[in-house]
């Protein structure tokens, strides 16, 4: 290969994990309520609110004695079947049935006709 396009493949390999390092996405306001004495510091002394943000953390400064920068909680999430039947994706085979179905851990709705009737959950972050 070219010494050329190898320096130009290393620059986009580069450029690209460096975005994805900074792609942290930011907590939402559930995350960051817990009480002041639960908080895990996430940053270090002096901290902006922008950088810890950035680093996907929460920030509070009202409460002293306790790590203003922190760690959010965990998202929550959780598997649900779409009721939309058209949403549906299909995780059986024809004339499967809801033991089958339930045994591979997917949804099962024997209505209505033309649409899957055994299908994946789909995950909802709460």
């Amino acid at each position: 290969m070219d010494l050329k396009v190898i320096c130009v493949l290393s620059v986009i390999l580069v450029v690209a994990l460096s975005t994805v390092a900074e792609g942290k996405t930011l907590p939402t306001r559930c995350q960051c309520k817990m009480d002041p004495r639960e908080r895990k510091n996430c940053g270090y002394p002096g901290i902006t609110p922008v950088e810890c943000r950035k680093a996907g953390c929460c920030f509070s400064s009202s409460v002293p004695n306790v790590p203003w920068c922190f760690s959010p909680k965990a998202k929550k999430a959780r598997k649900v079947c779409p009721n939309e039947p058209h949403a549906r994706i299909n995780c059986g085979f024809p004339g499967i049935t809801a033991k089958e179905c339930e045994r591979k851990g997917c949804c099962f709705r024997a209505h209505p006709a033309g649409v899957p009737w055994c299908f994946y959950h789909r995950v909802v972050e709460e």
